[in-house]
């Protein structure tokens, strides 16, 4: 199995260190990208992505080799320390480049059959809601299964996480670990995805707007109007 493996920060503190065991204890096919250091520019709202497409965006040269390893992954790790209750900025802004793949735009087929892993590392408050938004975009871009792992670690470095949470750690990331493997990565969507993607169906067959008609074009070259989905082939 090939998995990408996307850090929100540079350092390697205890959100690193979890992110990296998960994804060696499944594959050591890794690709792995550090944000900023491989990318750090924030949207700058030019409505180029959503006009014109992702490769048309003034980034697109950094964004491109991160989507396009998600893309080519049966899994996909995310990881993020938590940064006043959320997610790094440098992550988000990543998150907001690949906004036109999300399902109601110009979803990406190979999307529907992958699972991803979300982490994050608090040291009070926080990793929860990092995890829960972080597992929210992988929904909306198409992943199907999305597994959590939230720690608050009262440290800021992975030296300093006690070792009955250690134990903690690398049981929970064991179990998701043999998962995954069993399954190869796999994952179908469920309900919730296929009620979503029926209601924008309906939306983009019966509108005309011209702010989404790149993405009515999408829909009907894909024939997703029609009877194709965008999970079939991977069914």
């Amino acid at each position: 199995m090939k998995i990408t493996l996307i850090h929100g920060q540079n350092h390697k503190g205890s959100t690193y260190h979890i992110a990296r065991m998960t994804a060696e204890k499944i594959s050591s096919n890794i690709d792995e990208f550090f944000l900023p250091k491989d990318f750090g520019e924030g949207c700058m709202g030019c409505a180029v992505c959503l006009n014109e497409g992702r490769d048309n965006c003034p980034h697109s040269e950094k964004v491109s080799p991160i989507f396009n390893s998600m893309l080519s992954s049966d899994v996909i790790i995310i990881g993020s320390p938590t940064y006043v209750l959320e997610m790094t900025s440098h992550l988000k802004g990543f998150l907001e480049h690949i906004c036109t793949a999300w399902i109601g735009h110009r979803p990406e087929g190979a999307m529907f059959s992958k699972t991803a892993v979300v982490v994050s590392t608090a040291a009070i408050l926080g990793a929860g809601n990092v995890t829960k938004s972080l597992a929210k975009q992988m929904f909306f871009l198409g992943v199907p299964k999305v597994y959590k792992l939230q720690y608050t670690v009262m440290t800021t470095s992975w030296d300093g996480v006690d070792n009955k949470t250690k134990g903690k750690i690398i049981a929970q990331t064991d179990k998701i670990a043999r998962k995954i493997i069993s399954s190869k990565g796999y994952a179908t969507p469920g309900i919730k995805t296929k009620f979503l993607f029926s209601m924008l169906r309906r939306f983009h067959k019966n509108n005309d707007l011209p702010l989404f008609a790149p993405d009515k074009k999408y829909w009907v070259e894909n024939k997703w109007l029609e009877k194709e989905r965008p999970w079939k082939r991977t069914e």
